[in-house]
């Protein structure tokens, strides 16, 4: 019989075998992976006490009159936020009928019709990317120049949202264009391949397709449109407001400005009123960014 044969590859291989398991790791980067880490909680726990402490500062005012009752600043005990919460949803429900056809339709002319050799659409993408890196005041002043005393709309609901169509166009237009790039080519071809016309790929093929990441990256964009206050202050949003918009010529109040308003006054009753709205706030903000999980993991396809 001839002599065993002794493979010796593990051994060759032992170094890598052992850094794909943690062993023989460089002290820098388990440093780094503890500073991250540490980081992270330290985050985490941060969060958790301040929303503690909000729910706390909350709960005597977590009822029925922070939804039914109008702002009072004579009796703080009787106050809510009905027209804040009503303004908020007049706004950004036209905040998302004006922006997201506009930045659908964009991504589409982008990724699907424009010629990226041609001057105008670099053009277009270049402007697209810095914008979306531009401070809300700035749209803000914007909206005051040009929509609210240039074309004559006032302060009023139709001003607020053109005003926050414009700050959140940018990251709609980058969602809907990855998405949309995220599609992959041979559904086209074969769509192509077919008969079928451009138009009739994209809008049978394409966008069902790419349906969830486009509508994730929506209802994230509208998510930090609910929450801008800056922007709407500089416009002239009203900070005591006791009526409900009735269309988009009213004047109008949101939660940001609501808060703002009672977080500024001197009687600790209004502390607790902030502190409500605050969590009525977020709610409406997870609510929101659930639906987006949802609607991506739902509709997610694996290619």
């Amino acid at each position: 019989m001839g002599a065993p044969v002794v493979d010796k590859a593990p051994q060759a291989g032992a170094p890598e075998g052992r850094r794909l398991r943690g062993e023989g790791t460089p002290w820098r980067e388990r440093l780094f992976q503890l500073g991250l880490w540490a980081s992270l909680s330290v985050g985490v726990i941060f969060l958790g006490c301040l929303l503690v402490y909000i729910v706390v500062k909350a709960w005597p005012r977590l009822d029925a009159r922070i939804l039914t009752n109008f702002p009072d600043i004579i009796d703080p005990s009787n106050a809510g936020a009905q027209s804040a919460i009503m303004g908020t949803i007049w706004v950004i429900g036209f905040t998302a009928l004006y922006c997201l056809p506009v930045g659908i339709l964009t991504a589409i002319y982008l990724e699907e019709y424009a010629d990226p050799r041609r001057w105008w659409n670099r053009a277009i993408e270049i402007n697209i990317q810095n914008l979306a890196a531009v401070p809300s005041i700035v749209y803000g002043i914007l909206g005051l120049g040009i929509i609210s005393r240039g074309l004559g709309f006032g302060q009023t609901v139709l001003t607020a949202s053109l005003t926050l169509s414009l700050l959140v166009l940018p990251t709609v237009i980058i969602a809907a264009r990855e998405a949309i790039r995220a599609v992959p080519s041979s559904i086209r071809e074969a769509s192509l391949a077919l008969g079928a016309t451009q138009w009739q790929t994209v809008w049978r093929q394409v966008l069902p397709a790419a349906v969830p990441g486009m509508a994730t990256g929506s209802i994230l964009a509208l998510s930090r449109a609910i929450g801008e206050a800056a922007p709407l202050l500089l416009l002239g949003g009203l900070t005591f407001i006791t009526f409900n918009p009735t269309g988009p010529d009213s004047a109008f109040t949101v939660l940001p400005i609501q808060i703002f308003n009672w977080i500024s006054q001197s009687r600790a009753e209004f502390v607790s009123l902030a502190a409500a709205a605050i969590v009525i706030l977020m709610v409406i903000l997870l609510a929101m960014n659930s639906l987006a999980i949802w609607l991506r993991n739902h509709y997610s396809h694996r290619w």
